[in-house]
């Protein structure tokens, strides 16, 4: 196969497509990446993007004349579906950041982990909800939208137990104290906050909140990240092709070994779209 006919047959099914969904596979057995140490999240998501799409795009036959709105781009490799006999040995733990604040996006994204991993219900989903406006603070209007959905999943047993991200003690207090679905867990990122807050310490033991720490960036993809991945995954596209994609949503995946606590599988789902003209 040509490779040249295979871009340039990836670049029309991408221009004809509005939405684009992406899974890495299993990034614990997957030799290319494997090779590869990224120092922060943002660069592991990039060079999950680039490498998945290199691998799906190699494996579209130049003569598709199939363009649809919604592409679906996976590695040829086994998914990580698991099997229902080994379902209670395993947690499955996902967070999700919100790049656009858009609710419909949780229940996507939920859906699609759960079909991607063949499971009925995901044991645990920490929300990073999109930043605030530049010069506003983040308040709990901007979270009520999100965790209403959430709890909504929590209700239709989509999801066991959901947590948040980056909250202080006192945006923690109101949130628990409107919603009707507590937070199980709040992540702290330690790359500002070098040691727990003695008053966030506090109200999670009361209210038994298990509180976790985390290194991702406060946004994990930048828009144009986003499309420099894109382009370095398909060769020949152009950034005037790429200008109009925008992420919708990244979730991030790992299935654990419960009795030995050791990560099975880890992966990232991925859902982009193109904006209206």
């Amino acid at each position: 196969m040509d490779p040249q006919n295979t871009d340039t047959e990836a670049t029309m099914l991408l221009s004809q497509a509005k939405t684009l969904r992406l899974h890495t596979g299993n990034l614990v057995s997957r030799s290319r990446l494997k090779k590869k140490c990224p120092g922060s999240p943002s660069e592991e998501l990039q060079d999950c993007i680039q490498a998945t799409l290199t691998d799906w795009f190699s494996t579209i036959k130049p003569t598709s004349k199939d363009f649809t709105d919604t592409l679906e781009c996976s590695i040829p490799q086994p998914t990580d579906a698991i099997t229902p006999e080994e379902r209670e040995e395993l947690k499955v733990s996902v967070k999700l950041f919100l790049c656009e604040p858009v609710e419909s996006s949780i229940r996507d994204a939920v859906e699609m982990a759960c079909q991607t991993l063949a499971v009925s219900q995901l044991d645990s989903v920490i929300i990073a909800p999109p930043g605030p406006l530049e010069g506003d603070s983040l308040m709990l209007a901007h979270l009520q939208p999100a965790w209403e959905e959430l709890e909504s999943l929590v209700r239709s047993q989509k999801i066991a137990a959901i947590g948040t991200s980056d909250l202080d003690k006192d945006l923690m207090e109101q949130l628990y104290n409107w919603a009707q679905v507590k937070p199980s867990s709040n992540q702290v990122n330690l790359a500002s906050c070098c040691v727990m807050p003695p008053d966030l310490t506090a109200f999670a033991k009361e209210f038994d909140i298990q509180l976790l720490t985390h290194n991702d960036p406060k946004e994990l993809m930048s828009a144009a990240t986003f499309q420099e991945a894109v382009k370095g995954g398909l060769q020949d596209l152009q950034d005037q092709d790429l200008n109009d994609w925008r992420l919708e949503w990244v979730l991030r995946y790992s299935i654990i070994v419960k009795s030995r606590g050791i990560i099975k599988a880890k992966g990232y789902l991925v859902s982009a779209r193109k904006a209206s003209p």
